[in-house]
């Protein structure tokens, strides 16, 4: 097989969303896979909607998500410019071609005409399409219509016949050309349609496969035609299914949908979110959910792409981000939670060594709760506050009769340590639980009063983590609190 190309080609007029990052992604591990060459390129003729902040927004998200570009923007290549915009030359020198071999022709009808005209055919009961018009028109008729101050557009002369899309992922699909319609080449501003603009550059690229959403399936016997009658080699093409939510339904931001920017918000991980889009449509085969970007490469193939709608479920997603938050390391996780903590007003923009050191072991004992980072300022908050707030349940506890009891014992037990780690914790923990047996007291008799003291709940981290964060002094300043309560 010949050098594998890939193009991911946004056009910057929203945000990077689910089913558009699912494509970066099927394109970039493609390549990847293939040791072929990723393209970014940015799709920016639509100028009343294009602008410069979705196009930083949609480089930043795919950067991101760590889906590096061999060729594009920031980066350069032999085939550039990457901007539609810039290549209107090249656009022009086609369309030129197409009109003198006679395959495309000037279009003068107006919008007002051609919307009249739409209107009447819906009326109809007939499928809306270009009605030919202006096909066959004279040069006088041409000079008529320039005169009365109308300036055209070039549109394609399609063909009747049928046209056949060698799908690597749909199989074969038909299409009649006789439902198209001579479409749009280069509109009257002089700016290339999306459906020509893309057939020349993916030919100018020299893309070899196109990996893309369904709904440009369509598109794509438009641009079989094209790639035809300009001579230029057609690439292989794979289109991927639709992305709906649990109930089957068009995806939204009811399913929990929302741009790739604010999940990252929100604290989810890009490894956590690469592994969700991966399972968009593809998996493996073997049952296997968890995967790093890098044992993805080492996997992903096209035939492996579903022909079912993919279905993405945020519960699911959550659940993926969480495993992914268990595999980091105490220091890294740090390090992504320190600007949520600093938002919760928990600490100060830059936090001394020490302070640091001392939120890794906050970091530590809340780690198997979070579901994403941003939950680090609730599951958290009982380390950085001055003292517990006490829930309804958690005051009932301390009236329990054997309260006295085990606090008595447990202020003599960390009266004896000193510095007190995660090891000497849980040794705490089991000498005061050994002695508190003789007294007849065990499991939630012993321990629940514990946990209250210290913080004021029923559940929450493990109470040799809290020991171990809170230290000597603390504990037992927790523990005089209760004991006044009691």
């Amino acid at each position: 097989m010949k050098d594998i190309r890939v193009r991911f080609a946004p056009s910057p007029t929203g945000h990077l969303h689910i089913g558009t990052s699912r494509t970066v992604l099927f394109n970039w591990l493609f390549a990847r896979s293939q040791n072929g060459v990723f393209i970014l390129r940015i799709e920016d003729t639509d100028r009343s909607r294009s602008t410069v902040e979705y196009e930083r927004s949609i480089i930043e998200d795919i950067s991101w998500l760590g889906l590096n570009w061999d060729e594009g923007p920031e980066v350069g290549g032999k085939y550039g410019p990457y901007y539609q915009s810039q290549r209107g030359e090249l656009y022009k020198k086609a369309a030129d071609e197409l009109l003198k071999k006679g395959l495309a022709y000037r279009c003068y009808c107006t919008e007002i005409e051609l919307e009249e005209r739409r209107e009447e055919a819906i009326k109809q009961g007939v499928m809306p399409k270009y009605d030919g018009q202006c096909r066959n028109l004279t040069s006088e008729d041409e000079k008529s219509l320039i005169s009365e101050g109308r300036k055209p557009t070039i549109r394609f002369r399609v063909p009747k016949r049928k046209i056949v899309v060698h799908d690597l992922v749909k199989g074969d699909v038909e299409f009649d050309s006789n439902i198209i319609g001579d479409f749009i080449l280069i509109r009257s501003d002089g700016m290339a349609s999306f459906n020509f603009a893309v057939v020349v550059d993916d030919a100018a690229m020299k893309i070899t496969h196109v990996i893309r959403g369904e709904d440009h399936l369509a598109n794509t016997a438009r641009h079989i035609l094209l790639f035809e009658a300009l001579g230029y080699p057609i690439p292989k093409f794979a289109h991927n299914s639709m992305t709906l939510g649990p109930d089957h339904a068009k995806l939204s931001k009811r399913h929990g949908a929302t741009s790739i920017g604010e999940y990252r918000r929100q604290g989810f991980l890009s490894s956590a979110l690469v592994n969700c889009l991966a399972l968009l449509g593809w998996s493996l085969g073997d049952g296997r959910e968890i995967f790093t970007l890098q044992e993805l490469v080492q996997v992903f193939s096209i035939d492996r792409i579903s022909k079912s709608p993919a279905i993405f479920d945020i519960e699911k997603f959550k659940w993926i981000n969480g495993q992914h938050i268990r595999k980091l390391s105490i220091k890294e996780l740090t390090y992504l939670v320190l600007p949520y903590l600093e938002e919760a007003g928990y600490i100060n923009a830059k936090p001394t060594a020490k302070k640091v050191a001392w939120i890794e072991k906050v970091v530590e004992a809340v780690q198997t709760n979070l579901v994403v980072l941003s939950d680090i300022k609730e599951s958290s908050k009982l380390f950085f506050e001055d003292k517990p707030e006490y829930s309804k349940d958690a005051l009932e506890v301390l009236k329990e009769e054997q309260v006295p009891k085990v606090f008595e014992v447990l202020k003599k037990v960390l009266a004896k340590a000193n510095e007190i780690d995660i090891e000497k914790a849980k040794i705490i923990l089991k000498e005061v639980a050994g002695e508190l047996k003789s007294h007849g007291i065990k499991g939630k008799g012993v321990y629940h009063p514990i946990r209250v003291a210290l913080t004021g709940a029923l559940s929450g981290p493990e109470l040799f983590y809290v020991i171990s964060v809170f230290g000597k002094e603390k504990c037992l300043e927790r523990i005089e609190e209760a004991i006044k309560l009691v």
